[in-house]
């Protein structure tokens, strides 16, 4: 009788063993947090860059070499009119930060089951990302360049680690700042709940004195509905053949009209890596400001005369 109550235990044992291997083996490690799911962008983080766009001359906070600040300076708005700019998508590395309802869904072996990758859509402009996750290498430096690039993924914890190379040349910042094709990007998806952090890290030889980090945030939005993004040319305004819109070095006009709109140094709105960090900021209070302009437009209306129908107590200055 002993001996049969052992041999009836170890097979309970046995069954219960499989059992939980079988159930551990249908789940992913405890620590991961699936991005999967509809995200909605959280614009409060970075608004006025991120919509409305960054001024003309602002690279302050940004680790560019003298490369990226030249390639900055020559800049103009009127390459948005090309038509080959007019529907130019945001690469993999900034259209996070765009107008960037966000899709995220895994793609998994019929018969393994096994996580093959993750694919992102956008709204704007309809970029797709693909992350693998098959642990498949990297195609050698001459393969093709794409706006998303080559990415492959990695659970580190909970977090989501990305690589991304073979991209092609696209923008740090939406005023001429640039990252080149020679770039490696590291991005980590954290998720907290209802929330999703993307954490984007730049490695540019090319434009970069440094590594250059963006945070962006996204919140669960299961009801979202993305609409198609179609894009046509057209022509905007007439531009002879063959001429690039740009500035020639030392012909910008508009470099310090940020600085002195703000009254910050011009020579801190240059950017480079010392610019990123709080201890610069007692560095700036050593530089030399310009006239901030509504000052001086203030000062111009105090000094002219009201003309004599004007009432007692008007101001012919605009607010």
């Amino acid at each position: 009788m002993g001996r049969r109550k052992a041999m009836r235990a170890a097979r309970y044992l046995a069954v219960l063993l499989l059992a939980i291997g079988a159930a551990t083996a249908m789940r992913p490690a405890l620590a991961q947090e699936d991005p999967s799911g509809e995200w909605r962008p959280l614009y409060h983080e970075d608004y006025a860059e991120r919509i409305p766009g960054p001024d003309v001359g602002d690279y302050l906070g940004i680790p560019i070499n003298a490369a990226g600040r030249a390639k900055g300076d020559a800049w103009t708005a009127t390459l948005l009119e090309l038509p080959e700019d007019q529907c130019r998508p945001h690469p993999a590395d900034y259209a996070w930060r765009g107008p960037f309802n966000l899709r995220i869904w895994k793609e998994v072996d019929r018969y393994t089951q096994k996580l093959i990758a993750y694919h992102t859509h956008g709204s704007w402009q309809q970029p797709e990302q693909t992350i693998w996750m098959d642990g498949r290498s990297h195609p050698p430096a001459w393969a093709a360049h794409t706006w998303q690039g080559f990415s492959t993924g990695s659970w580190e914890g909970d977090t989501l680690h990305i690589v991304t190379d073979h991209l092609r040349e696209g923008w740090l910042r939406r005023n001429g700042l640039d990252r080149s094709d020679d770039a490696t990007i590291s991005t980590h998806l954290m998720r907290h709940g209802d929330y999703l952090t993307v954490a984007v890290m730049v490695y540019d030889p090319v434009y970069l004195a440094a590594p250059f980090l963006r945070t962006t945030d996204f919140a669960a939005d299961p009801q979202q509905h993305i609409e198609p993004y179609p894009c046509e040319t057209q022509t905007e305004a007439y531009h002879p053949p063959g001429v690039v819109p740009s500035h020639l070095p030392g012909t910008n006009p508009f470099l310090t009209e940020w600085a002195a709109r703000w009254g910050i140094p011009p020579q801190a709105t240059r950017g480079g890596p010392e610019t990123m960090y709080p201890e610069y900021i007692a560095q700036m209070a050593t530089m030399r400001r310009l006239p901030r302009p509504h000052a001086a437009t203030a000062t111009a209306h105090a000094a002219t005369p009201a003309p004599r129908s004007a009432a007692p107590g008007s101001s012919r200055t605009r607010p």
